[in-house]
């Protein structure tokens, strides 16, 4: 499966996602995401990144806390699930390495808000990141903000940044979610790329794979453009499935053809 690569000239494979922080293409409105998720984090309060499926919510949510420092800021990071609110709380308990108490659901708060002024004792500021939120259930959306509220909710000890698809707004307008809607400090909503980005972004990857030439050809990236919708994952998918087609018919330059080829691999 690595002969396209040796074909072109590739140092390593293309348009993966284990890509570091500082290869990452900056993608429109990224900076503006960083920074609103930066001011989240200083105030307590709670910013909500939404888009499409493989729009790139997850890549821009570890660029974005990546920014923060390990010595000052302390990070649960959790991929939400359907589970109920008791469920949530074992989860920090997890990710913060205290053992989970019995099933009562007092005991177990009690127990995450302990962690979380044991890590304030220590100078950090702890910060719950919880990517496809859309799947959390409305009744943890309801209780969520009490996970940080401390007396009486003059301090904020909590900052939350929630990513998911769209319906996570829809589920932030429920009324039983105001308390925590009321929190939101920030909105990102990612969406595809623009033909002129989605060339930059192909150029972008193959540079990083040690290819300083642009193999697509205009038709090839109009047609992955336009078979991706701009979203990120599906692009990955079409440019390396249009790169491994090519290098089967030895053809140095990426055509749309070969873009068609690789849509019929893909679902």
């Amino acid at each position: 499966m690595n002969t396209y690569r040796s074909f072109f000239g590739l140092t390593r494979e293309p348009f993966t996602q284990d890509i570091s922080i500082d290869n990452l293409y900056m993608l429109p409105g990224l900076a503006a995401l960083t920074d609103r998720v930066r001011y989240a984090v200083e105030t307590g309060g709670v910013n909500v990144i939404s888009g499409e499926v493989g729009s790139g919510k997850s890549t821009s949510l570890r660029y974005a806390t990546a920014k923060l420092h390990p010595s000052a800021y302390r990070i649960i990071a959790l991929i939400a699930h359907p589970g109920t609110i008791r469920e949530l709380y074992r989860q920090i308990c997890l990710c913060l390495d205290h053992e989970c108490p019995a099933h009562s659901i007092t005991i177990l708060l009690a127990t995450v808000r302990g962690a979380l002024r044991e890590i304030a004792a220590q100078k950090q500021t702890p910060v719950l990141l919880i990517d496809e939120a859309h799947l959390l259930r409305h009744e943890v959306f309801a209780q969520m903000h009490t996970i940080g509220q401390f007396d009486f909710d003059s301090k904020p000890l909590l900052p939350i940044i929630l990513a998911g698809q769209n319906s996570l707004l829809d589920n932030l307008h429920f009324h039983s979610a105001r308390p925590l809607a009321s929190r939101v400090l920030g909105r990102s909503h990612l969406e595809g790329l623009k033909l002129a980005d989605m060339q930059s972004y192909l150029k972008h990857h193959l540079e990083i794979a040690g290819v300083h030439d642009q193999l697509f050809s205009e038709q090839a990236i109009v047609a992955i453009h336009q078979g991706s919708g701009g979203l990120l994952r599906r692009a990955n998918l079409l440019a390396r499935g249009a790169l491994m087609s090519a290098a089967v018919e030895k053809c140095t330059m990426v055509a749309a053809e070969h873009v068609r080829i690789a849509s019929t691999e893909i679902i």
